[in-house]
């Protein structure tokens, strides 16, 4: 079976205006509200934003390459499906699951962020300790509310794309309109507060931002996943990566200026939704404040539905070339939904709120990594295909493909080292790095489990011809 043989499995329903949507409101969740305060205060307001053009640039190019991947081969499962056809099973398998540990990641992230948010709106809301993981507090309102939020969000990604599509659109304004807000309030109301330029810390400052600015920015390959159900011509689906990305570089870096008009990044660090804070303070009132979490709220929701949806695409594809337990493959007879794919990683999340809020960046972090790594794959595999296969039909092909892609192969290395050993924002022992490694090992395990089972049953995997 190949990484293309899902592609008439999956109901084409998604609009361009579904598949856009899917993308932009998983690019900006709920990081903003949360992160915004760390940004500024480690980076200073220039700096976050430069971090952010940084960050945006290297996103736009390998959204670029991914758009005309994606317009030479629409299919469930994305890069998977590129990387297949370009490296082989064992390439394949190392770009895809490292892109699901960020899409995973993104999804834990944003279990453990649901009940963030309702303590800033809801007063008195942790309530019951349980125990201290990192030196914060988990309690039993934050276990609760995340893993009900886990169970919803699952039965909402289990009972269709469409559905799911619908309620993506209507949060994505919400958030949209909070964004344009805050950007208005500092304009009227802003006042300029002075700090050391870069916050003080210069480029190692930059570079901190610059780290958590791939799992920001994630969400534009959400397109590639569901291009298998997306009912718009390939060169469409190609040109809305880049699109959707430019959207979000720009909603950021709006939100890291409009933050910085309100209060210095030291002050914004304390509060627990710098964003939030911040709007309460340009427009002097608390009522503002918690409407901007509400809206926060709305991303958070965003993002989990958006990435529910890539990663269990993901699986599902990886299932469907038996690299994978294929019982992951199954679809839902009556859905059409990869059932026992979502079940997966639904009943991961439910656990992540146990391990408490400082898991947010251990998750940012080490996700990023991930995402960065397949991304590094994804151009390699673009050049391998560019010279195999020039004449693939490629409906969205890209002017100066090879200097492109030179580009991004040079960005997204340059992005790997920020995480390595030596680098002053490389990953720390033993949280980030246990994550990476523990992630590792269970892929190796399920991979050749996968194929060992394959073997013994007497079945081929028909490869992609190259």
């Amino acid at each position: 079976m190949s990484g293309e043989g899902s592609r008439g499995n999956l109901e084409r329903v998604l609009t361009k205006r579904d598949v856009f949507v899917l993308a932009f409101g998983a690019m900006i969740g709920w990081g903003w509200i949360i992160q915004s305060g760390y940004w500024i205060d480690e980076g200073g307001v220039g700096g976050s934003i430069l971090a952010f053009v940084l960050g945006g640039v290297m996103v736009s190019v390998v959204g670029l390459i991914y758009g005309e991947l994606a317009s030479a081969m629409p299919y469930v499962g994305g890069e998977h499906v590129y990387s297949l056809r370009a490296l082989g099973p064992i390439g394949s398998f190392a770009c895809t699951w490292a892109l699901v540990l960020g899409y995973v990641g993104v999804v834990v992230f944003e279990v453990v962020a649901l009940p963030s948010a309702l303590a800033y709106v809801v007063p008195g809301f942790n309530a019951v300790h349980l125990w201290t993981v990192a030196g914060n507090p988990v309690y039993a309102t934050w276990v609760l509310v995340g893993g009900v939020g886990a169970i919803v969000m699952t039965y909402l990604n289990y009972r269709g794309v469409r559905p799911a599509a619908q309620f993506q659109t209507l949060l994505a304004v919400v958030i949209g309109l909070a964004g344009v807000t805050l950007v208005a309030g500092a304009v009227l109301n802003g006042t300029s507060p002075s700090g050391p330029p870069f916050g003080g810390a210069g480029m190692a400052g930059v570079f901190t931002v610059a780290i958590m600015t791939p799992f920001m920015f994630v969400g534009f390959d959400v397109i590639p996943q569901a291009a298998g159900e997306a009912d718009v011509s390939p060169r469409t689906l190609g040109l809305l990566i880049p699109i959707a990305v430019g959207f979000a570089a720009l909603f950021y870096i709006g939100v890291i200026w409009a933050s910085g008009q309100s209060m210095t990044g030291s002050q914004l660090v304390e509060s627990p939704l710098p964003a939030a804070a911040a709007m309460e303070s340009l427009f002097g009132s608390r009522l503002v404040g918690r409407v901007m979490a509400i809206a926060g709220i709305a991303g958070i929701l965003t993002s989990w539905n958006s990435f529910m949806l890539g990663a269990s695409r993901a699986v599902y594809a990886l299932a469907e070339s038996e690299m994978l337990p294929r019982p992951l493959s199954e679809l839902h007879p009556e859905y059409n939904t990869p059932a026992n794919a979502l079940l997966l990683i639904g009943g991961i999340s439910v656990f992540s709120p146990m391990f408490g809020e400082q898991m947010l960046i251990w998750i940012v972090n080490a996700g990023g990594f991930g995402l960065v790594s397949a991304w590094v794959l994804v151009v390699v595999s673009f050049f391998v295909l560019r010279r195999r296969e020039p004449d693939m039909d490629r409906p969205l092909e890209l002017p100066f493909g090879r200097a492109l892609g030179a580009l991004a192969l040079a960005l997204t290395l340059f992005f790997v080292g920020l995480y390595l050993p030596g680098a002053p924002s490389a990953l720390s022992w033993p949280f980030e790095w246990g994550i990476v490694l523990l992630w590792t090992v269970l892929g190796v395990g399920l991979y050749v489990f996968s194929r060992g089972s394959r073997s013994r049953a007497g079945t081929g995997v028909e490869e992609v011809d190259g």
